[in-house]
């Protein structure tokens, strides 16, 4: 059986480039709907440059953080992407 990571991770990677999802879409997905906080803290330490943690913002709409794994902000990258 999956952590509550390893789903997150996965769900995370299936993410399509120029699309976003919410911390607490990713939760629900996850099967912890009132998980968000934890996916923010899963992603914020990811270190997998696999893994598009850039595509996870907030329920309003926010960007939010990014650890800068790609280099470039979290914004530029979801430009980039056309996800913005």
């Amino acid at each position: 059986m999956k952590t509550f990571t390893e789903k997150v991770i996965t769900i995370v990677k299936k993410i399509p480039k120029g699309t976003v999802m919410t911390y607490k879409q990713v939760a629900e997905k996850a099967g912890s709907p009132r998980a968000s906080r934890a996916v923010g803290s899963i992603m914020a330490k990811n270190n997998d440059v696999n893994v598009p943690c850039h595509r996870v913002i907030h329920s309003d709409g926010t960007i939010g953080p990014y650890n800068g794994l790609r280099g470039e902000s979290k914004e530029q990258l979801l430009k980039n992407e056309g996800a913005l």
